[in-house]
């Protein structure tokens, strides 16, 4: 029973906490009318805490929503990270273009952490190895201390608490003076901040590996502070014996489930190693049983630009022990794999933990599929291609491994939380038990006809579309006709998430009003946000296409409020909270095989949206639970992209077949939408037209008639309330605690429960 879960993880995308803990503790009507009394709005008070900003977008944010699941099923469960001073860069755009500012979220302090300095721990880096008889010894080291802050997450109404431990790098007292106190005691004291700077500040890369000393160092600095902890622990638990310390490991994997966050914690393996082997002195074969059976893997993409991949000169500099575990590890693993292959030594070469060639590194994920007893996508598409390209080898020596668990969002902050009015019409149709138990939507479908409850639901959403109109203009000075459908596609710049696609619909729409400019067009108001990675060009030429197309749309007076463009400056969580129950159609439109999973698409269909997209990711497994008829699905399937693949994909010809795509991307080339610089936008429509890997074009035409099927729609809107009340009853698979019942049962081997403990203050 007393197995604990340590998810380990580089982000934890938490945004605000206050409101939320009241949610989980029931407490936020008396914190509300206390407030009232001391004559303090609430609202107010809220609007002033900082976003915990400690991710970069769907991998940060899966994490927070798992530690309120984890909580909420009753699970002994840890989130393991690092405090960043940094988090994600706030987003101004000035001229149109992306500028970035530092994230100071600490600077009023965290009223939610409280400091460990009592279970501070020392990390250690570069030094050598010395090989005795007794064993391996890493010496020379330069040390840096971990300090642990604690945050408590509440599970939902049960009396669990659970612990995020996020570390902090602090310098030795020591730290440079010792060595060299030549008189340069002053520039040792400044130099304490190289320690320090560990945890300073979130890489803002999405779906991108870059290579750098100091990401190497975060990843085995919470690895390694975070496994000193799970050993301390388990040798001081009782666990019904009566020694005063374990030294007895073989039960770990047992009371230790450690599962990985993407590659980024990948160096547990090889540390767990060193610590059993090094340390405590096991046989090899036995630590390495140990590890496997402990360790589970999570895969987030299968972009090859994400795979971590690093050198092996700079993890011989920066952890020369892990470096040979790794290459002992892979001996043995290559060993495994020519036994059961005899002479392919292609694969030999394809499965092998280092990648030979101009400079050699080491492949991450390699390396936790071999030290991991489950690796899992995260949603079944996703899983399925795994096992099919990307991990096909490994599959086929240890199909056991592999599993799905597709991923969920919590309805706690996602529903409840932002979406007060929404809950509350569900609540008097099927009660409360819902928020515990998603799958109980499904009771609303014999309400689809249900008059009463389909003006609830439509005057619910118009509510939230007048407040978040009113957000907007407070904030952003913009005016947007609150009875205009609200089109919105908030997510990471990216070019595989094809906001370039969005773009071209919207020119299209554009110039199909200014042709016929009585027609009875549908009111749109298009939304587009999200943060691009600081060193990626192309994606912040995207967000200054995105507001140059604004700048014409938005001032032209023939269009009037029948379109208008707004890009969503610094979307962050808070944000996504106002946004997501305001909308009417949810914009996912990936190129089919790309997006590994999404979330953002299960929170716009929780909060009675409906969606446009690709058959990508979870996409497709809404469509499933919806019914394919309640979303409006477009485009090319993953065995299309196979087969244009196979013929070639060559733009020109969409552009030369569609006259409205040419004349979109003649008015983008030609400075249409630029008049003052008329090239600026002109690598775009080369990287369109020339290398394209996401193949925008080929979806062109099928996502303009999807469009237009979705502007028909809303004309009628009680059909498409109908079609909303569909999606709605069909999200209880995206729960995230389904997931997370999923990962405890099928990886951690534990049975997640929904029993309230006894409250602090119950008399027995």
């Amino acid at each position: 029973f007393w197995c604990r879960v340590y998810y380990i993880s580089l982000e934890f995308y938490m945004g605000r906490t206050l409101q939320n803990t009241m949610v989980n503790l029931a407490l936020e009507n008396a914190c509300d009318e206390a407030m009232y009394q001391l004559g303090l709005d609430m609202e107010e008070l809220e609007d002033m805490e900082e976003d915990a900003g400690l991710g970069n977008g769907g991998l940060g944010r899966l994490a927070a929503c798992f530690l309120d699941s984890m909580a909420s099923l009753g699970l002994a469960a840890y989130g393991y990270g690092i405090r960043y001073e940094f988090g994600i860069f706030n987003q101004k755009i000035v001229n149109g273009w992306q500028v970035e500012e530092a994230d100071d979220w600490l600077r009023y302090g965290n009223p939610w952490e409280k400091a460990r300095p009592e279970y501070m721990r020392p990390v250690h880096f570069y030094g050598r190895t010395e090989h005795h008889p007794d064993g391996v010894k890493w010496v020379d080291t330069q040390v840096v201390l971990a300090l642990p802050y604690d945050t408590p997450v509440p599970g939902y109404r049960n009396n669990v608490v659970n612990t995020m431990r996020l570390w902090s790098a602090k310098a030795p007292c020591e730290f440079n003076l010792k060595d060299f106190n030549v008189g340069g005691y002053i520039q040792a004291v400044l130099d304490r901040n190289l320690a320090e700077n560990i945890s300073r500040v979130l890489y803002p890369n999405d779906n991108f590996f870059e290579g750098k000393e100091l990401r190497l160092k975060q990843e085995y600095f919470v690895v390694s502070a975070t496994l000193q902890d799970i050993i301390r622990r388990f040798k001081v638990s009782k666990f019904g014996s009566r020694e005063i310390a374990r030294t007895d490991f073989s039960k770990l994997p047992d009371k230790v489930a450690i599962q990985l966050n993407d590659t980024h914690p990948a160096m547990a393996i090889p540390e767990l190693m060193r610590v059993l082997v090094d340390e405590e002195k096991l046989s090899w074969e036995k630590a390495w049983d140990i590890c496997v059976r402990t360790c589970a893997y999570t895969n987030h993409t299968v972009l090859p630009e994400a795979l971590e991949r690093w050198p092996v000169d700079l993890f011989a500099h920066l952890l020369p022990r892990h470096l040979e575990i790794v290459f002992e590890i892979n001996r043995r693993h290559l060993e495994n794999v020519a036994a059961k292959f005899p002479g392919d030594n292609d694969r030999l070469r394809r499965m092998s933990l280092i990648e030979e060639g101009g400079q050699k590194r080491i492949n991450m994920a390699h390396l936790c599929i071999v030290g991991s007893h489950a690796v899992n996508g995260v949603a079944q598409i996703h899983s399925d291609i795994l096992k099919a390209t990307v991990f096909k080898d490994f599959y086929e020596m240890e199909p056991h491994k592999f599993q799905n668990k597709t991923n969920g969002i919590t309805p706690r902050r996602w529903l409840v939380m932002c979406n007060p009015g929404l809950a509350e019409v569900i609540a008097e149709r099927i009660g409360e038990d819902f928020i515990r138990d998603l799958d109980q939507l499904k009771g609303l479908r014999k309400y689809v006809n249900d008059e009463a409850f389909i003006r609830d639901v439509a005057k619910v959403k118009q509510e939230n579309k007048l407040k978040f109109a009113m957000h907007l203009e407070q904030h952003y000075k913009v005016k947007i006709n609150p009875n205009s459908m609200f089109d919105i596609q908030v997510k990471r710049i990216h070019e595989y998430k094809r906001q370039l696609l969005n773009c071209l619909h919207i020119i299209t729409y554009y110039n199909r009003i200014k042709k016929e400019p009585n027609k009875q067009w549908t009111p749109r108001t298009i939304m587009i946000g999200g943060k691009a990675a600081p060193g990626y060009h192309t994606a912040k030429m995207i967000i200054r296409l995105i507001t140059a197309i604004g700048e014409v749309v938005n001032n032209d007076p023939v269009v009037g409020d029948r379109l208008k463009v707004i890009f969503l400056e610094n979307y962050r969580v808070t944000l996504a909270e106002k946004g997501i129950p305001a909308a009417d159609l949810s914009e996912q439109i990936s190129t089919a095989g790309t997006e590994a999973s999404g979330t953002g698409n299960m929170k716009f269909m929780l909060n009675g949206a409906l969606t446009i997209g690709t058959m990508d990711g979870a996409n497709v497994e809404m469509a499933e639970e919806a019914g394919e008829d309640n979303l409006f699905i477009f485009g090319m399937r993953v065995d299309d992209v196979d087969e244009l693949d196979k013929r070639g994909y060559h733009a020109e010809e969409y552009y030369n077949r569609l006259p409205e795509l040419k004349q979109a991307i003649d008015q983008i080339a030609g400075g249409f939408f630029s008049p003052k610089q008329p090239d600026l936008f002109k690598e775009i429509v080369n990287m369109l037209m020339h290398h394209d890997r996401f193949k925008v074009f080929a979806d062109y035409e099928d996502y303009i008639k999807c469009q237009e099927k979705v502007n028909a729609l809303y004309k009628n809107p009680k059909e498409w309330t109908k079609k909303v009340i569909f999606n709605i009853a069909g999200c209880g698979k995206f729960s995230s605690d389904r997931t997370i019942a999923q990962y405890a049962r099928e990886i951690w081997g534990m049975e997640p429960t929904l029993e309230k403990l006894p409250a602090p203050d119950d008399k027995p």
